[in-house]
């Protein structure tokens, strides 16, 4: 996949608007209304059915794009899944993490049984390109089922308290989710891509090293919706 910049060719926008728009709504927990009230306190002029198609034309894009810049995975990988309502439906939300927190990836599916386990794991296998040293999940049957199909030699802890990393990379989601009132898929993939990339383990961080590390983030947006790459203004 192509690492340039997407076209801007032909809306009446600034990229800086357009992208500070998606940043908004994949950030914080915005409508699509809220976005365009706080743009015009800003003084700008835009309708949220705008920002929604700036969203959905742009906002795949950008994800895909922090993906790439992403470090290689750590070798201890984290999953779990959780039940939510996409269009009305349950459906089962499937997330890895590794060791530093960076999302994996995620999978909306159907169901949790074996079949859907298995189909994640090979998934992660195809996507990272990596083979982890161990795994942990929590006491889910299908998960060991799977494990033993898909990476027979790879360790696999299963516990109820080993995998808080990978459910509290659910949380955002959660909030979203509560805000949103439901979500559809098409937003849960640029979601995973654009909201983990400016929230660093801050508790972790000195007040120093996390404002440091964000604007080493906000470089790298800047990149990625094409933001670096104008003049700068006179």
């Amino acid at each position: 996949m192509s690492s340039a910049p997407p076209s801007y060719k032909g809306h009446r926008y600034p990229v800086e608007v357009i992208s500070h728009c998606v940043w908004l709504y994949f950030r914080f927990p915005l409508s699509f209304r809220e976005v365009e009230e706080v743009m015009l306190e800003r003084g700008v002029l835009v309708s949220h059915e705008t920002v929604r198609r700036w969203c959905a034309k742009f906002g795949q894009h950008y994800a895909n794009a922090l993906r790439r810049r992403q470090p290689r995975p750590g070798d201890k990988w984290y999953l779990d899944e959780v039940f939510l309502k996409i269009s009305g439906e349950q459906k089962y939300l499937w997330r890895a993490v590794d060791q530093d927190g960076s999302v994996l990836d995620i999978l909306v599916q159907n169901r949790r049984d074996t079949a859907a386990a298995r189909r994640f794991f090979r998934r992660l296998l195809t996507k990272t390109r990596a083979v982890p040293r161990v795994v942990v999940t929590d006491k889910l049957r299908s998960y060991g089922a799977a494990h033993r199909e898909v990476m027979p030699s790879v360790a696999h802890r299963q516990s109820k308290y080993l995998n808080n990393r990978a459910e509290n990379s659910h949380q955002p989601t959660r909030q979203r989710e509560r805000a949103m009132k439901g979500f559809r898929q098409r937003f849960l993939a640029a979601f995973s891509g654009i909201s983990p990339h400016f929230r660093p383990r801050r508790h972790l961080m000195t007040a120093t090293e996390y404002r440091a590390e964000m604007t080493i983030r906000f470089t790298i947006w800047d990149q990625v919706t094409g933001i670096a790459g104008l003049p700068a203004a006179a």
